[in-house]
């Protein structure tokens, strides 16, 4: 039986009545916290105009990750390729690798991470492919961060720079069928949003297993399973803890976006 791995998807939550500078501190000790603990992976997510969370730009907060920890790979939970060009983001991720060869996992979504507004204001001023380019933006970020752009392609006289030794692994994010067989055919690696989906993620998993087209990063399939967690030494204390997050999204669902509260606090208001 295989040795399970542990890692973080940290989206940088904001404590009400604390600052996003608190929240990236925050994010810094927990990924030293968690290395020591022996957890291998550390992934950052992108969320935008919102007060919650400070993680705008994975691209951005995952070298200051890498270089506050030794050894654990480092990556994004992920980028959300709709807003971006394919090329940038290869690119980004190249200048990574190159500063922290071995360390660096580039995970992408579909999703917009934000609001309608917030999305038409990143896709602002330029021509936006559908949601439904998706799969071609994937193809050529692979192809980019792995310099196998063929040759009939109109793009294949563009390099992505600077050039690695390694190349980042490219992990497909998502919460339903869709995203696994995607990851399945282009060859990437998988992973499930249990934590916010209410499909049943073994079955996708399996079915990424079972459609899985080998590719040089992954001759294997590889699936992670994001889940929502709270650690206490009893159940009464987790449930405490819990009433945090049952409390914000209760604000959220009524339009009250002022960060997470903390656990005393949701217990004054429930």
């Amino acid at each position: 039986m295989r040795k399970l791995k542990l890692g973080v998807v940290d989206q940088s939550p904001v404590r009400t009545g604390g600052t996003a500078a608190d929240a990236v501190r925050e994010t810094l000790e927990l990924a030293r916290t968690t290395e020591r603990l022996g957890y291998s992976r550390y992934w950052l997510a992108e969320h935008h105009s919102t007060n919650s969370f400070a993680g705008s730009s994975p691209a951005v907060l995952i070298p200051a990750v890498a270089a506050a920890t030794r050894e654990m790979r480092v990556g994004s939970g992920g980028v959300m390729l709709s807003h971006y060009s394919p090329l940038q983001v290869a690119e980004n991720f190249r200048m990574l690798e190159t500063l922290f060869p071995g360390r660096i996992d580039l995970g992408i979504g579909r999703a917009p991470g934000g609001d309608g507004r917030a999305t038409l204001a990143l896709q602002y001023g330029r021509g936006t492919l559908g949601i439904e380019h998706f799969p071609q933006q994937v193809a050529d970020l692979i192809r980019w961060t792995t310099d196998r752009m063929e040759d009939d392609h109109p793009f294949r006289r563009v390099r992505a720079m600077p050039r690695t030794q390694t190349a980042p692994p490219v992990w497909l994010l998502g919460s339903g069928g869709s995203s696994a067989e995607y990851a399945a055919a282009l060859g990437c690696g998988y992973g499930f949003a249990q934590f916010i989906s209410g499909q049943d993620g073994a079955a996708l998993v399996r079915l990424y297993q079972e459609r899985f087209q080998p590719s040089d990063s992954f001759p294997q399939p590889q699936a992670n399973v994001g889940v929502g967690v709270i650690c206490a030494p009893t159940t009464e204390e987790a449930e405490r803890l819990a009433l945090s997050m049952q409390l914000w999204r209760t604000r959220i669902m009524r339009g009250r976006d002022r960060g997470i509260p903390s656990p005393e606090e949701a217990e004054r208001e429930f």
